[in-house]
């Protein structure tokens, strides 16, 4: 019975009790009683409508909320990426605080210039004007005696052309020492009558997967360049070849990686054969392996093979990807830059939370302390200031509890886990990872933040943006496997030109050296 109806009952009940109220005392005392519980009906259906309504007010207040957040987030509060950000980019778009110093080169660093890459091919001689339209002219340039070169100016200009060359199978038709007819033989590698050398290979696979550039584009380029024409199945053969030239090697990155100290993790997806795969990164400041699996969680983690491993007993430092954890036998650190972000967005959508603020600034002052650590040649803390650490820690965690406290069990059990809201949700994991959170001034080999591998796997992001998607599973392992090869070529200073000619060459491990 809705309030409406109630109501009409509770009139007609008032209008019976006025008409006998002076002849039936029973009869009024009934209609009395029958008239407040009425009103306690009513009261009790208001109470309930209200806490409905409540209930309702809450959790559209909880909403809006949360869609502000979601409005709100950018690179510099969220783990979105820079990409994401559009033209609306965060001020500050970095959480580097200035250092003081003027733009540009500082004193003391070591420069960079133009240089010549070889001696002048060509020389141009620029005479007076004057000169130019003297009848002594032929004079003067004939016996050298005036001119002289007062100052040189270079350009450099490149040639880009192709080399033919013809490999000819010498027939002897009549050997005058009894060998009869004897006919030379091509190499192994010259098999048809007109065939690319393997500088083609080189240059399409760098083009692909270092440039990003897409088969078409190749085709168009080399085209107009060279004068060749590729298919895009031949671009595609001479990418998969140049894959194949470093594998050997690619194998033996993955197994220096296992006996590291501390490797950086991390994924990014990519589209390949129209449905979302993951390219899992694995790397030090001087080795990156990278490899493709449709999962993003503990299979793909474990097909890339590397923290997976009996061997590997180091620390694997990450951005707090929940499927790392189910790996047993490792150790981890969680990346705080990562945290910072998270720190940010709950500072810019909730002025109340002043633990957040106090952890940013806890965070920070702890990446100080290690770093002037390290500049005074000390390998780790002492055990004061490291409970010092421990101390402030769960002191701004207690603080966050009564900032945020957990949401309260509700009257009606539901299934599934009691929803918190991210902050809550952030607050608990700082709690459940205090060790992972604090490893890099524990332990000083590990690094504040996973930068490394975010770097390593910034050229795959490039590589969708520019070329879109991969038509095939094995495209994409194909570009793994040649840019774990280059960058690796590249921490060790070998340009990716000379890493994969090197390869071609049959000197692949040059890139471990």
């Amino acid at each position: 019975m809705d309030t409406k109806e109630l109501k009409e009952q509770f009139d007609s009940i008032a209008d019976e009790l006025k008409s006998k109220a002076s002849s039936d005392n029973h009869s009024l005392i009934l209609a009395m009683s029958t008239m407040f519980k009425m009103l306690l009906d009513i009261v009790n259906a208001n109470g309930k409508q209200i806490g409905d309504l409540t209930s309702t007010i809450n959790g559209l207040q909880e909403t809006i909320k949360d869609l502000r957040r979601q409005l709100n987030q950018n690179s510099g509060n969220s783990s979105k990426p820079p990409s994401s950000d559009g033209y609306r980019k965060p001020s500050p778009k970095s959480l580097r605080t200035r250092s003081g110093k003027k733009p540009g080169g500082q004193k003391g660093h070591n420069g960079a210039n133009m240089s010549l890459p070889h001696d002048p091919d060509e020389k141009v001689l620029h005479i007076p004007l004057k000169c130019q339209t003297c009848q002594h002219l032929s004079e003067c340039t004939a016996g050298n005696k005036i001119f002289a070169c007062g100052e040189s100016r270079y350009v450099v200009e490149a040639v880009i052309t192709t080399r033919v060359i013809e490999h000819q199978a010498v027939k002897v038709t009549n050997c005058p020492y009894g060998e009869g007819k004897l006919t030379g033989d091509f190499p192994s590698d010259v098999k048809a009558y007109v065939q690319y050398g393997d500088s083609v290979s080189v240059l399409c696979g760098l083009l692909n997967t270092y440039g990003a550039v897409s088969y078409q584009r190749i085709h168009v380029l080399l085209g107009s360049m060279l004068g060749v024409s590729l298919s895009a199945a031949t671009i595609h053969s001479m990418v998969s070849k140049c894959a194949d030239k470093v594998g050997g090697t690619i194998n033996k990155i993955a197994a220096f990686l296992k006996s590291e100290a501390v490797v950086h993790c991390d994924e990014t997806g990519i589209r390949t054969r129209g449905k979302l795969y993951w390219v899992h990164n694995t790397s030090t400041s001087e080795y990156t392996f990278q490899t493709v699996n449709i999962k993003r969680g503990l299979d793909g983690i474990t097909d890339n093979g590397v923290i997976t491993n009996a061997d590997f007993n180091g620390t694997a430092v990450h951005d707090c990807w929940g499927s790392y954890f189910g790996i047993e036998g490792v150790k981890h650190a969680v990346c705080c830059a990562h945290l910072l972000r998270e720190l940010n967005g709950v500072v810019e959508n909730d002025e109340k939370h002043s633990w957040a603020k106090r952890f940013i600034d806890f965070l920070l002052r702890m990446k100080k302390l290690k770093e002037s650590s390290q500049a005074q040649g000390l390998g780790e803390l002492d055990k004061d200031t490291l409970l010092e650490i421990d101390k402030e820690y769960d002191e701004i965690m207690s603080l966050a509890d009564e900032e945020s406290p957990p949401p309260e069990e509700p009257k009606v059990k539901k299934r599934g886990r009691k929803k918190k809201g991210k902050t809550r949700a952030l607050i608990e994991r700082l709690q459940k990872l205090k060790d992972m959170v604090c490893m890099f001034v524990k332990d000083f080999a590990v690094p504040f933040d996973n930068n490394q591998a975010e770097r390593d796997l910034r050229n795959v992001k490039t590589k969708t943006k520019v070329s879109g998607c991969f038509r095939s599973e094995k495209g994409a392992q194909n570009y793994t496997k040649i840019m774990s090869y280059i960058s690796t070529g590249n921490k060790h200073h070998i340009t990716a030109y000379e890493a994969l000619t090197a390869a071609f060459s049959g000197n692949a491990d040059i890139v471990l050296n």
